[in-house]
């Protein structure tokens, strides 16, 4: 390993001895990893010389940014761990293509924050804002604004890869359109680091919306909530947001932060916000204030206080940190058919109740993506090993019965291999892995992750 001096000379960038405890691992902790370097690459160039070091001696490389995963894909099998982080630059804006190029390590955050200072917007919003632009593309991240702008990959105009044997390769470009050959940019996003290492990232870009309204709707079940949602969804109001919170969830939140929802005598909630012409919201928002009480709804909340509605998203976006303030738990994000939401919470409470295991519920109403945190609680780790597997199995069985995926937008990496490799037909992984193959036959970028054996 001390050969890679040779490509990076620079040993704050190379570490051999003493590799960082956050390094072997994801944001939860709960999985170590082995490695015997950790590479700081700053440039395509570095990138590419490291990996065709790895391919000709068959070392493991494990791509990794912000370290901010939740299934595991992060976590390094031995080898090299090549982190991108510090390949962080915003390199250019252009608003008259509406494109920005960004190196990998470029926060999320970051990233809007610079956009919307020039008027241009940059919609995929997943829950974790210091998260890289590389893992959000190679998770396909989503979040809450995927109902009407949809998740990162219809964001991706170009990517710059290095494959596994060094080889550098232009995927896309700042063309709108793109009809010329197969679309191998698409087999890179979502790939969770197992088919090349991305350099840089253009982005696509909208206009910034002049306004935004949230509105809190309670309601005395969730299954009369989830049924607004198809009626405001076919009304055609475009919703930015659509989530769904049960009471007893936003307790959780309210404990964490000291923030309190109206209406507190509700079962659930359904959280809309719409964005827009400012005049174009006012009109959007009366009508599905009509629409939802024509479902029951117990009341309509519209935050016109930027800060209360701050406050109201504050606690849905804390809700996983809550449970994790008082147990260890297990994030899961179970996508169904939004038509099923209301059915598959309720088959979660079910199973709740027959093994004791906790599992808190929400998510995106408009696009059926549920998380579920599953709360460990005083269990040894022999119990709850043997508890979660139990109860995950039923969920995820329930899932797929519904027409349900494993992930909508954490990916595969280790912890949901099971449940999806036992749902997925054989075809359909035989042909991933035969796509593996071809782009990295010696199986050394992120073996053993997501639909790889």
């Amino acid at each position: 390993m001390r050969e890679l001096y040779d490509i990076i000379p620079d040993r704050e960038r190379v570490i051999l001895e003493n590799i960082p405890e956050s390094a072997l691992s994801d944001t939860l902790g709960r999985r170590r990893g082995k490695a015997e370097a950790l590479v700081y690459p700053l440039s395509t160039e570095e990138v590419s010389a490291v990996m065709r070091f790895a391919w000709e001696r068959r070392i493991p490389v494990t791509p990794r940014g912000a370290g901010t995963n939740l299934v595991g894909s992060t976590v390094p099998g031995g080898g090299i761990i090549l982190d991108l982080s510090r390949m962080n630059r915003i390199l250019e804006v252009d608003p008259e293509t509406f494109t920005v190029t960004v190196e990998p390590g470029v926060l999320l955050e970051d990233l809007q924050a610079r956009v919307e200072a020039m008027g241009l917007f940059y919609p995929p919003d997943p829950g974790e804002k210091t998260a890289t632009l590389g893992g959000n593309i190679s998770t396909n991240a989503g979040g809450m604004r995927a109902v009407k702008y949809g998740v990162t990959r219809d964001y991706v105009r170009g990517l710059t890869v290095v494959l596994a044997n060094g080889d550098v390769m232009e995927l896309g470009s700042k063309n709108v359109k793109d009809a010329s050959g197969l679309n191998l940019k698409e087999l890179i996003i979502g790939s969770e680091g197992t088919l090349a290492v991305i350099t840089r990232c253009l982005l696509r870009l909208v206009g910034k919306p002049e306004a935004s309204l949230t509105a809190v709707v309670p309601f005395v079940s969730l299954h009369e909530g989830i049924r607004s949602v198809p009626v405001i969804l076919k009304a055609g109001l475009g919703p930015t947001a659509v989530e769904f919170v049960e009471r007893s969830v936003v307790e959780l939140g309210e404990r964490f932060t000291g923030i309190h929802y109206p209406c507190p005598e509700a079962d659930a909630y359904i959280l809309l916000t719409f964005d827009g012409r400012a005049e174009d919201i006012e009109g959007r928002v009366e009508h599905a204030r009509e629409l939802v009480f024509q479902q029951g709804a117990l009341d309509f909340v519209p935050l016109r206080d930027k800060e209360q509605a701050a406050d109201i998203w504050r606690v849905r976006g804390c809700l996983v940190k809550a449970v994790e303030a008082i147990s260890e738990q297990e994030p899961v994000d179970i996508v169904v058919p939004i038509d099923k939401i209301a059915e598959f919470v309720a088959y979660v409470h079910k199973v709740e109740k027959e093994t004791g295991v906790q599992m808190v519920a929400f998510g995106h109403a408009g696009d059926g993506n549920v998380h579920l945190c599953v709360v460990r609680g005083n269990r040894s780790q022999e119990e709850w090993e043997k508890d979660l597997g139990h109860s995950m199995s039923l969920v995820y069985g329930e899932a797929f019965r519904l027409g349900g995926l494993t992930s909508g937008e954490h990916g595969i990496g280790v912890s949901k291999r099971p449940y999806y490799l036992s749902h997925t037909p054989e075809v359909t992984l035989s042909v991933q892995r035969s796509i593996k193959d071809a782009l990295d036959e010696r199986h050394i970028l992120n073996d053993h992750k997501s639909y790889l054996r």
